[in-house]
């Protein structure tokens, strides 16, 4: 027996060829009656176009937006495994887009992905502006955004409390026996780096620790081994034996600078970083830090984000907290 075409589904239904043409591409508005005759028609005869027809039929193309801001920004790779693997569980694919942190990138990137018909995005940023979250909620397309640095008004989201991982941290260190601290800030003013320079000065106060800050103009080894001369002062004229970083980046490139300055690690100064980047557990001494768990952020990201596509419970009426690990190395010791 023949496949049914779309003459069949016309004639069923007692509509043209360029109305049953409409109600499979959603191209032009059409009736509410003469949408139910060919939608009736085509489940009748079992028509099947193709898949993409089928879906706009069913107002479905398991197909799920993301955008990210630059898939070499090493953390996010990892962001977007978790949703790629749990949005398959569902049986949903997705389509990568990147903005390269650029705003008119962005917002062509949105409507890239609408024109394709994707259910729902996850957009990955470290910055998105007021103009383009109003853009963004006037399309409807349901999505999650995961912001690293920002917070947003009325915008629910996966994260991660990076006061309180930075003060477990140092409370860590204040369980292993140091008693006086320095904290390795980057000067750059955001959420996140006040956060974590918040839970640094909160855990040594909280336990009567000394707590001393110095500022790294940037996040890169390249600052955090120029800061070396500082450090080594500090060190030396208060006594400091556990030093903590913004990030691994400063803390190795601080390490660095002891190795060509005859300052042992852990033996003179404890060093931790934050983050747990690829190169922690590669460099020696391995650098002890903190783990986020960026694939279960994306896992459970893109899961509230089905949830909200097909009209069930919103599982990010708050925010969802997600805990960090610390993970202990070779770079810090007990002095106890």
């Amino acid at each position: 027996m023949s496949q049914p075409t779309i003459k069949d589904v016309a004639k069923l239904a007692g509509v043209s060829i360029s109305t049953v043409s409409r109600v499979m591409n959603n191209s032009k508005p059409v009736s509410p009656e003469a949408r139910k005759k060919v939608l009736d028609a085509i489940n009748k005869l079992d028509f099947k176009p193709n898949e993409l027809a089928r879906s706009l039929v069913m107002r479905r193309s398991n197909l799920i937006g993301v955008i990210v801001e630059d898939i070499g920004i090493e953390y996010m790779a990892q962001l977007i495994r978790g949703v790629e693997e749990i949005g398959r569980v569902y049986k949903y694919d997705i389509l990568l887009s990147s903005s390269y942190g650029d705003e008119e990138s962005l917002e062509n990137a949105i409507e890239f992905l609408a024109t394709k018909q994707v259910e729902g995005l996850v957009i990955i940023t470290e910055n998105i502006s007021a103009e383009v979250l109003v853009k963004l909620r006037n399309r409807r397309i349901p999505f999650v955004l995961l912001d690293k640095y920002h917070t947003y008004k009325n915008i629910n989201t996966v994260k991660v409390d990076y006061k309180a991982e930075e003060k477990k941290l140092i409370e860590d260190l204040i369980a292993k026996g140091h008693e006086n601290f320095l904290y390795v800030n980057h000067m750059e003013n955001n959420i996140l780096n006040q956060k974590m320079l918040e839970g640094f000065l909160e855990a040594s106060e909280d336990n009567n620790k000394k707590g001393l800050v110095i500022n790294s103009r940037s996040d890169k080894s390249d600052d955090g081994y120029n800061l070396g001369p500082d450090v080594k002062k500090i060190i030396e004229n208060e006594n400091v034996s556990a030093i903590s970083a913004v990030n691994d980046e400063v803390a190795i490139g601080l390490m660095n600078y002891f190795v060509d300055n005859d300052i042992k690690v852990p033996e003179d100064v404890s060093v931790v970083g934050f983050g747990d980047s690829n190169i922690a557990s590669i460099y020696r001494p391995k650098l002890t830090t903190v783990s986020i768990p960026y694939y279960d952020i994306g896992a459970i990201s893109v899961r509230a984000l089905i949830k909200r596509i097909k009209e069930e419970e919103d599982i990010l009426e708050e925010d969802w907290i997600i805990e960090g690990q610390i993970k202990s190395r070779e770079s810090s010791r007990s002095i106890n």
